[in-house]
């Protein structure tokens, strides 16, 4: 070989070691960690959004420490009272009337006293009632008032009380020294029943008539996932009475036949009576209703960071992002609500709260066919659940936590229950590729911020949002998942459901989710305003001969109540709006649009002895006068008093003028579930999703997107490539850190 070739050669090696020691060098080097911006907006609130505060633990100590020390009766911790006790059912925040807090947001007025509201039951007294009391001013209580009259119109009978932790508590204990050994030979031998192999489910209403507090009890196989395990056993459970040792057993229900008693019902069985359907015993894990994954790991899924930090803040309970701002809370009974929403500094919205979410089983199964749950009785918020972080909301979300105090004289603290985020949609909000005349592209990504909590109320989890999108509107929404909740597969059941396991009925059922949308725009009077569509047939102008048809914008004031109310299955007009006193540019009124996503199944038919007490749901919108002593659509006491209930919402609708007044619309979305065999193990939230939109209509002059730092544009004869023609072009440079990923934590099984 000639020494220029091997010269030569070595070279080339030489420069190929420099390429691949620089390649390597420059992949071997860490990107830098992302570097958080301060936000350019200032939090201008001063505290003012203070006004709206869930109470903090320290105040609930002290509202039970008053009420211990000025009732004047024995009070008894919830978390083991007799229904013959007196106890604190809840402790929650009293929101000052709408007028005060107005007052002290806009007016300069003085800041209205913080004061509580306090639930108790008093089961020690001659007359058994429920009370409320406004406990203030807080933080250091001197007062107490009894509003129940003057919020209900008279008093709250006891047996309207929503039921305590520990009476289910009790009704098991009941159940398991009492009832099931009245049965040795069936709970042994038929449900193979062990001492803790079976897990009751409440059923509810809880009887036919006022005063009753009969409930039918469904028995499951006690493993993971115990809704879709029925084991056929229903148990009517009367516990009316306050002294537990006289509540009793109604009545037996086993795989289609009803008996007596258990005594009835064992006698059938030793006498070979009774047609028996075994079970088989599931594992502990559940087996088919486990949540565990049937697959390992494998690549991570996409991810959402922020390469220059938050664009949002969180300060106490306010929020701030972009032009927007509102204060945030959850009521232990309804769950998350906002109020003062305000964009570009101007309030579009007083409230917007969660008011019930109820759900009508069917079935062939007493149990499934009494059920109609109104979870506002249960708790909506006191059962907001810790988020998983990277699962229920991204990885990096802010996540706050939620105390409670209800059906115990201890605050509760509910850690990482409600997260904030900004969510890259992966869409664009508005775009448009021209390739006529001139050319260019214009466009803004869909980001928003999303306010989420979650609430697990028994089988179903509610997973509870509020959207704020950059074009001025603001959904709400509510995603089902969960488990769905099941009969014993037997007769007729087809005809209720679908068979989703070997004796498992996935029972059909209706959802009903309503919210209270107190909109205020452009100042708290407003009216009502329908916008819709017809077509009207005309002759062409340059050529009589021939006929158009074209459509037609048509316009109507809704002067009343009654003209306001639309019924669930009716014709809505496609845009209603709720319209301001002031016009924009062009000489419109300015207006906030309601539009609502759902589709729900049928009302309960208004013929049932029941149905005033969820009256709400007649209506997919009813519009009324905001009224203070009309602050909620229903009330924690309709479940357990469906047929004399305590607030009636169709009482709200009386064909009061709502023309230029202080309105509220009342939102109903729903869905029909028949349940199928991709809901076991578990419900998606895919198709799952109902809810409502209020979007900007003629309130500004044009779309204040436009006005987005994220907008893009950028002309055929610009350098797309620069960063200073077109931001994306910097996201390799800007994007590329890391963030700063904090370690994975999960308080949800602490604090039970």
């Amino acid at each position: 070989m000639h020494l220029k070739t091997v010269l030569i050669l070595l070279v080339l090696a030489l420069a190929t070691i420099f390429a691949l020691v620089c390649v390597l060098l420059t992949r071997g080097r860490a990107p830098s960690t992302c570097q958080h911006q301060l936000l350019e907006q200032e939090d201008t609130d001063d505290g003012q959004s203070l006004v709206f505060a869930d109470l903090t633990p320290e105040e609930m100590v002290q509202v039970v420490r008053y009420l211990q020390g000025n009732l004047r009766v024995p009070l008894v911790d919830a978390s083991h009272a007799k229904p013959s006790d007196n106890c604190i059912a809840s402790v929650d925040v009293q929101i000052p009337a709408k007028a005060e807090v107005l007052w002290f947001l806009d007016g300069g007025g003085a800041q209205p006293p913080r004061e509580a509201l306090a639930v108790l039951y008093f089961g020690n007294q001659p007359d058994p009632n429920v009370t409320e009391y406004v406990v203030g001013p807080l933080p250091t209580p001197a007062y107490h008032r009894d509003i129940t009259m003057q919020k209900y119109g008279g008093k709250v009978p006891y047996h309207r009380r929503p039921t305590l932790a520990v009476e289910y508590k009790q009704v098991a204990e009941f159940l398991k020294a009492q009832v099931f050994p009245a049965a040795p030979s069936f709970m042994r031998q038929v449900m193979e029943y062990d001492g803790a192999s079976l897990a009751a489910l409440t059923s509810a209403p809880r009887g036919f008539q006022s005063g009753d507090r009969i409930t039918w009890f469904v028995l499951f196989q006690n493993v993971s996932g115990f809704f879709v395990h029925p084991v056929g056993l229903e148990v009517l459970v009367d516990h009316s009475s306050l002294d537990i040792s006289r509540w009793a057993v109604s009545r037996v229900f086993y795989n289609g036949q009803y008996y007596q008693d258990m005594v009835q019902l064992e006698s059938a069985y030793v006498q070979g009576r009774i047609r028996v359907e075994k079970v088989r015993r599931a594992p502990r894990d559940g087996d088919f209703s486990s949540l565990k994954p049937r697959a390992p790991a494998a690549a991570l899924f996409p991810l959402q960071y922020e390469p220059q930090g938050p664009r949002y803040s969180v300060r106490n309970n306010h929020v701030l992002f972009q032009a927007w701002s509102f204060a945030f809370g959850m009521s232990v009974n309804t769950g998350l609500r906002l109020f003062d929403i305000r964009h570009k500094g101007e309030r579009v919205a007083y409230e917007i709260s969660v008011q019930e979410a109820m759900s009508v089983y069917g079935s062939n199964c007493p149990g499934g066919m009494s059920t109609r749950y109104m979870d506002g009785s249960f708790g909506i918020g006191r059962y907001t659940s810790p988020l998983v972080r990277g699962i229920d909301c991204p990885y990096l979300a802010t996540y706050l936590d939620v105390h409670y105090l209800a059906y115990s004289q201890v605050s509760r603290t509910s850690k990482s229950a409600l997260c904030i985020f900004e969510q890259n949609l992966g869409s664009p909000l508005r775009r448009h590729y021209s390739n006529l005349q001139s050319l260019y592209y214009g466009g803004l990504v869909n980001s928003a911020l999303v306010v989420r909590s979650i609430a697990t109320v028994g089988n179903y989890d509610y997973v509870w949002d509020f959207i704020f999108y950059q074009s001025g509107a603001i959904e709400g929404k509510v995603q089902a998942t969960g488990f769905t909740s099941s009969s014993f597969l037997h007769g007729d059941g087809l005809q209720y459901g679908n068979r989703v396991w070997e004796h498992t009925l996935g029972t059909i059922h209706t959802h009903s989710i309503n919210y209270k949308v107190d909109l205020d725009v452009g100042g708290v009077k407003n009216s009502l305003v329908a916008h819709d569509m017809a077509f009207e047939v005309t002759r062409a102008p340059w050529n009589p001969e021939q006929q158009i048809e074209r459509p037609r914008l048509t316009k109507k004031v809704l002067d009343t109540e009654d003209q306001a109310a639309f019924r669930l299955q009716s014709k809505m007009p496609r845009y209603i709006y709720f319209a301001a006193n002031s016009k924009n540019k062009w000489g419109h009124q300015r207006g906030y649009r309601i539009q609502i996503t759902s589709f729900s199944g049928d009302h309960v038919p208004e013929a049932s002895s029941m149905e005033r007490a969820i009256s709400w749901a007649r209506y997919q919108l009813a519009v009324t006068r905001r009224k203070e002593e009309e602050p909620t659509s229903t009330s924690i006491y309709n479940q357990n008093d469906p047929w004399t209930p305590t607030v009636a919402f169709a009482d709200f609708i009386n064909n009061e003028t709502i023309t230029n007044e202080d309105l509220v619309a009342w939102i109903t979305a729903g869905f029909l579930h028949i349940p199928h065999s991709e809901d076991i193990p578990n419900t998606v939230t895919v198709g799952n999703s109902i809810g409502f939109l209020l979007r900007p209509y003629n309130y500004y002059d044009l779309d204040p997107s436009i006005y987005s730092q994220d907008g893009v544009f950028f002309t055929s004869e610009q350098d797309f490539t620069a960063c200073e023609i077109n931001p994306v072009a910097c996201l390799p440079k800007a994007a590329s850190c890391l963030p700063n990923f904090p370690p994975f934590t999960y308080d949800g099984f602490q604090n039970m």
